[in-house]
């Protein structure tokens, strides 16, 4: 036989009252009321009936005192949970939850004057702060954290970010045209005599000697003309000829390149179309070895496009064209270092998408002119003019650049790609068809 333990009513209803404030309930049924207060605010509670008494579970959290018969005076005075019970004169119990939360209010004044188009709410949760809501960017999240950690012992940051764009790239179509206007006169004079066995000569030299070589007695004389001139006569009675030279040439000369490059909002693209030259350097020391460095020429372009609030595209260009200029050049131990002709522009402007820009003006203009004559018959009036040459080289160069900026968004996963055109069949695929199989050898 088991032996029974018997339990007083008394101690079973003590026993059920603690069940009830360990589970956050009441006991007999009576459900509790929830009540949410900030440090340093109060509120009052209209009891429906006449208060006999009040009890809290931690007076550091809040302060609960009658006012009148049937009225409660709350305080938050601490950060924390705390259970209110009330009994009325009747015998009735009341339980109430009471959260004591931080002072948000000034917070929020805050963040509503610093950032009037985000939706940011804070909320507390004891001595933490957890920021919640929709922002535009992440600087103003930064910035609302720092705000927010002096109200508040731990910063909670639960803002939400909108998805990342693709980030703009911008198309930079560049033309470079340069015109070469070369112009070249040329006027010489050869003359030449026979007497006999005797022959002579005289020329302006420029276009080379006539050379004559006797050959064997009765024989006649052999001449070796060193250039096809543009003008021969010669006179078989007199034994007299003579070779003149006048030429005319234009040159034009066009070339172009058309770079198109691609870069990022604010990052710099770089294109050079040309080459590099060596440039030996001497090593200070006493080895006085010799390094050899290179130097870049040909057409260069730099830009670095900057998207306004606008939508304008605003550019700083640099571009410059450079050639080898041997005429120029330098002989440092041995070495031939040639100079660079160089035309170089830099500018900054603002353009629309599509909107183009030409830069021109870069002239480079040279003329050189040669001058030679024979002694004493060049003095002779009029007909001293066909024993003088000239050599008469004009040259004209100009650079244009036409600039168009354009905003483009790169390719999605499904658009078409662009393919390259080649004139024959690239790669092509085999097919197992198309491999044979190697020989096989019959063993012995």
């Amino acid at each position: 036989m088991k032996p029974t333990y018997m339990q007083s009513p008394i101690k079973l209803w003590m026993w059920a009252g603690m069940a009830a404030l360990l589970c956050g309930g009441t006991a007999f049924g009576q459900g509790a009321e929830d009540l949410r207060l900030t440090v340093g605010k109060s509120i009052v509670i209209d009891y429906p009936s006449e208060i006999r008494q009040i009890s809290t579970s931690n007076p550091e959290i809040i302060d609960a005192s009658p006012v009148t018969t049937k009225e409660i005076l709350i305080h938050g005075k601490g950060l924390g949970n705390a259970t209110m019970i009330v009994w009325s004169r009747a015998g009735d119990r009341t339980f109430y939850n009471i959260t004591v939360d931080l002072n948000l209010d000034p917070l929020r004044k805050i963040l509503r004057e610093t950032f009037p188009n985000e939706a940011i709410v804070p909320t507390s949760t004891r001595d933490s702060i957890a920021l919640n809501g929709d922002i535009s960017n992440k600087d103003v999240g930064d910035r609302a954290v720092a705000l927010s950690a002096t109200f508040g012992k731990t910063v909670v940051n639960n803002l939400h970010l909108p998805a990342a764009p693709i980030e703009k790239q911008i198309l930079l179509r560049v033309k470079f045209a340069e015109l070469d206007r070369q112009k070249e006169d040329q006027f010489g004079v050869t003359l030449l005599g026979v007497a006999g066995q005797t022959a002579a000569s005289t020329s302006t030299g420029q276009f080379g000697s006539t050379s004559i070589q006797p050959s064997t007695p009765g024989a006649p004389l052999t001449f070796t003309i060193p250039q096809a001139l543009t003008a021969f006569a010669f006179d078989s009675k007199l034994n007299l000829g003579a070779f003149v030279k006048a030429l005319q040439s234009n040159n034009i000369l066009q070339i172009l390149a058309e770079p198109n490059l691609v870069t990022t909002n604010g990052k710099e693209a770089y294109f050079l179309v040309g080459g590099e030259f060596p440039v030996p350097i001497l090593q200070g020391g006493t080895s006085g070895g010799i390094s050899v460095s290179f130097k870049e020429f040909g057409i260069r372009l730099r830009f670095t496009p900057t998207i306004t609030a606008h939508g304008t595209i605003k550019l700083a260009l640099k571009q410059e064209v450079s050639t080898i200029d041997t005429a120029n050049g330098v002989t440092v131990n041995g070495f031939s270092i040639p100079a660079l002709a160089t035309r170089r522009a830099e500018t900054d402007v603002e353009l629309g998408d599509g909107q183009s820009f030409v830069i021109a003006g870069l002239l480079d203009n040279r003329e050189t002119d040669a001058f030679s004559k024979i002694p004493i018959i060049s003095s002779i009036p009029i007909l001293g003019n066909l024993f003088k040459t000239k050599d008469e080289n004009k040259q004209r160069t100009e650079l244009v650049v036409i600039v168009t900026p354009e905003i483009t968004q790169p390719l999605a996963p499904g658009d078409h790609q662009p393919e390259i055109t080649f004139p024959r069949q690239f790669l092509v695929r085999l097919q197992p068809s198309d491999i044979q199989p190697p020989p096989t050898t019959k063993k012995k």
